[in-house]
């Protein structure tokens, strides 16, 4: 078969190891350089195939693509752009083609969530719409784990990890403080719909850590009676009490609790001050101190503490996108799947992005603890594997090291432009 370059790009928000897919995909294409001759990568996502921005990854050494497996953020930029339907606005699509087609591309690799996915499957449909010869292959990618299919998400164990830990180091602090201080601890972590990180929080306390937890999912609706209760509940018999919100918190009418009136580009609301909004209702109905702290970026860029089961798993789909689209393998992810709890093992296998692609895994309610504030022991089975293991990145003078590509741009070959 002829050789043709691929693309790469990373979408969405990007996680403390989605680097390490990156890798997976470049290591793994040098491999067979007689199918897959450069692979460009698009800078700032998408964005950069339809602007015609690449960059030539084959211009970093071998050394460079290796220590992105210890380095956070989108080693190429990321974005949050959507491509609309075909129907609707074909002319993006033409312009990926043509794209494509002036630097010789017949691999797409999307690494991303669940709009990614959407994206991957519209690329794929559009190539053979209009005649162009291109394997696309979806590289999963996402913090909140709530890509169908797939057993689990890259990304997803180190922030479980990072949270899990957080708030069991915090609830240390607070138990030494909670005699004449701070009684009530609040930590607000991502999860849109989804409640796989607020789950992940309940990881932090185990029968030889004993913490008094209070969680709250988005899958449960919010009942301020109840949840000041459970609160007050833990208070009377521990001293004190710590809470792990999810920012996608719904009231009894399903509306956002913290939904503050604009949206991404994907039409997700944006989301953010659950947290505070739950520590005020806290002080003025209880009346105790109380502290809060929003997880936001350090829970998704904290390599520092990241899963070894996550790097693993990252690197692996990463990887295996590869040898799908070398197989001959087109609009597919490469899907994790668990083949035992104890002793943890897991393979890759392949799935159909039309079974991935604006659909959401939600967090199964016999991982809710029956009152609906906490975790059952079949949630615990599920986590324990995907936050273990230890990976730290190399160290000096007492900070991490990470590594910064030089991302050199491949020269423009069309002569028209593309507004975004």
């Amino acid at each position: 078969m002829d050789k043709r370059n691929a693309f790469y790009a990373q979408s969405g928000g990007v996680t403390a190891v989605i680097n390490a897919s990156a890798a997976g995909v470049i290591e793994t294409a040098r491999a067979h350089r007689s199918r897959i001759g450069r692979v460009y990568a698009g800078r700032n996502g998408i964005i950069g195939a339809l602007t015609e921005d690449l960059i030539d990854t084959s211009r970093e050494s071998a050394r460079d693509i290796a220590a992105l497996r210890h380095t956070p953020g989108g080693a190429f930029g990321s974005c949050r752009y959507k491509l609309k339907g075909i129907d609707e606005s074909r002319a993006q699509y033409e312009r990926l083609i043509d794209v494509f087609r002036a630097h010789d591309i017949g691999y797409f690799f999307y690494n991303g969530g669940n709009d990614s996915a959407d994206t991957c499957l519209k690329v794929a449909q559009i190539a053979q719409k209009l005649g162009y010869p291109l394997t696309a292959v979806h590289v999963p990618k996402t913090v909140d784990n709530d890509l169908a299919v797939t057993d689990n998400c890259p990304g997803f164990g180190s922030v479980a990890k990072y949270v899990a830990t957080s708030m069991r180091e915090a609830a240390f602090d607070v138990a030494s403080m909670a005699k004449t201080s701070t009684k009530v601890f609040v930590l607000e972590v991502m999860g849109r719909h989804a409640g796989w990180i607020t789950a992940a929080v309940g990881m932090a306390e185990d029968a030889e850590t004993p913490i008094p937890l209070v969680l709250l999912f988005p899958e449960i609706p919010f009942d301020e009676t109840k949840v000041m209760a459970a609160v007050q509940a833990r208070v009377d018999r521990f001293g004190y009490c710590c809470i792990g919100v999810s920012e996608g918190l719904q009231n009894a009418d399903g509306k956002l609790m913290a939904e503050v009136g604009t949206r991404d580009a994907f039409g997700h609301a944006q989301l953010g001050g659950v947290g505070p909004l739950i520590a005020r209702l806290v002080q003025e109905r209880l009346r105790y101190k109380y502290h809060w702290a929003v997880a936001d970026y350090l829970q998704r860029a904290a390599r520092h503490i990241a899963s070894k089961t996550d790097l693993e798993q990252s690197y692996a789909v990463g990887r295996a996108a590869v040898k799908l689209a070398l197989d001959g393998h087109n609009a597919v992810m490469p899907a994790i799947v668990r083949a035992s709890d104890r002793p943890y093992r897991w393979k890759i296998a392949m799935a159909p992005l039309t079974e991935v692609a604006n659909k959401e895994k939600m967090l199964p309610r016999d991982f809710i603890s029956r009152d609906g504030y906490g975790i059952t022991s079949k949630a615990r089975l599920y986590l324990a594997p995907l936050i273990n293991g230890e990976v730290p990145p190399p160290f000096r003078d007492g900070l991490p090291r990470y590594v910064r590509l030089r991302n050199v741009a491949v020269q423009k070959k069309l002569a028209a432009t593309f507004d975004i």
